[in-house]
Parts: structure tokens; sequence; C-alpha cells
């Protein structure tokens, strides 16, 4: 019985391979974000590119696999526009760009924001929650040593309510298109910085919650289950 052909993955993509493997990629970016997860499907995901259905397996085995592209491509964009922000703002204004930086991204591309969450709800990869407020928690510790300490609350607990705070403007600007998200998160960073109380003691946190094993600069990154790291 003939087989149907298939790209070998181990030669370079011609450039016509990487500009189709591309546009499918955009294409389920969309498909995911109108229609959901089920309605992205290898027939639709053809339909709207204008090839065949085994076009779109020549280069992607299976629609799990040109989904997680997808989500690893939004994920990418996400990250370098973020990571160029924090990387210029140094470590004293850090949180604040992480902060105004990923709202911003998102806010213009809410379709971003709809393929991250259908991945995570219907992907099969394992998340630690760590990976999302660790990448924070070491930015405002970089920033505490450049400018001491500005809240009371221990960094872990500061990273979560603040990277549930953004979850919330996001979100709020999807349910809302002429939501604020600016002046938003001018409020989350006005939190962040607000000085601590001279006379409240700050909660110490474990030092095996912030291992400072780094020697180099920082750089945020893409980390495990596709979030952002600092390393």
């Amino acid at each position: 019985m003939p087989t149907r052909p298939r790209r070998s993955d181990d030669r370079e993509l011609t450039l016509t391979e990487r500009a189709r493997r591309s546009q499918l990629m955009e294409v389920t970016v969309e498909l995911v974000a109108d229609r959901g997860y089920a309605g992205a499907s290898l027939a639709a995901i053809a339909e709207r590119a204008g090839i065949t259905k085994a076009a779109v397996l020549y280069h992607f085995p299976s629609k799990a696999a040109v989904v997680r592209a997808a989500h690893e491509h939004v994920l990418g964009a996400l990250v370098e526009e973020v990571g160029a922000a924090v990387a210029e703002a140094g470590p004293d204004q850090a949180p604040a760009a992480y902060v105004r930086s990923m709202i911003g991204h998102l806010r213009e591309h809410p379709r971003h924001t709809r393929m991250i969450i259908e991945a995570m709800v219907h992907g099969d990869a394992d998340h630690d929650p760590a990976d999302r407020w660790r990448p924070l928690a070491d930015l405002l510790r970089a920033a505490e040593n450049a400018i001491g300490p500005r809240t009371d609350a221990d960094l872990r607990t500061l990273a979560i309510i603040t990277g549930g705070a953004v979850d919330a403007v996001v979100a709020e600007r999807l349910a809302d298109p002429d939501y604020d998200t600016a002046a938003a998160a001018d409020h989350i960073v006005a939190l962040v910085y607000t000085p601590a109380p001279p006379d409240r003691p700050r909660p110490v946190p474990s030092p095996k919650l912030f291992p400072d094993t780094r020697t180099g600069p920082e750089r945020v990154q893409l980390g495990p289950g596709g979030l952002l790291r600092v390393s």
C-alpha cells in the first residue's frame, strides 16, 4: 500500500517549507483562538491554509503536533518581547517591565492569549506552578538587591499575586475590549513597588525557594512547559 510523502526531520527545511510551516502555525493559532481546540481539526487547518489535509501531514504528523508547534510559536513571540523589555529595563525596573510588557503583548495579540489558554487546558504536558512564579520572584529579588525591599510580602507570594493580577487583567480584556489594560498594569506595578512599612517585620522565605546559583546576567527565556524563566 503506498504511503503519503513525509518530510524528513533530519534535514534542513527549505525556504518554502519554512514559509508553509509558519503559515500553518498562524492558521492554527487563528482557529484555536476562534473555535477552540476541538474546532481546529486537520481538515479545518488545511481548508484555511488553502491546501490539502495530506499536505498538512507532510509538515506535521498529527493535529497535536501542529497545535504544539503553534503554541510554541506564540510563546516564543511572548518570551522574546518580554525578555527584551526586561533586559532593557535593568534590575531595578525589571519587574515593572515584566508586568507592562506581558500585559501589553497579550493585549495586542488576543488570539495568542486564547491559544495559550487552550493549549494549557487541552495539552498533555505537566506544568510545575513554580515555572510561572519563580521567574518573576527572581526579578523581584534582583530589584530588591538594587533598591531595597519594597513590600513586606515574601517574594514567592508577591510573584504569585502579581502573576494572578496579570492573568486577571488579560482575561478582563478578552471579555471587554474597552478595558484599559495600560492603566491596570500601572496599578499592578504601583502595588509591587509600594515601600514596606518600616515597623513591620518582613517574612523570610526558605532558602530552598530561591537558591542563588547564578553568576552572570539574568536572561528571560522559555522554560519547562513553555513558561518564562530567568537564568
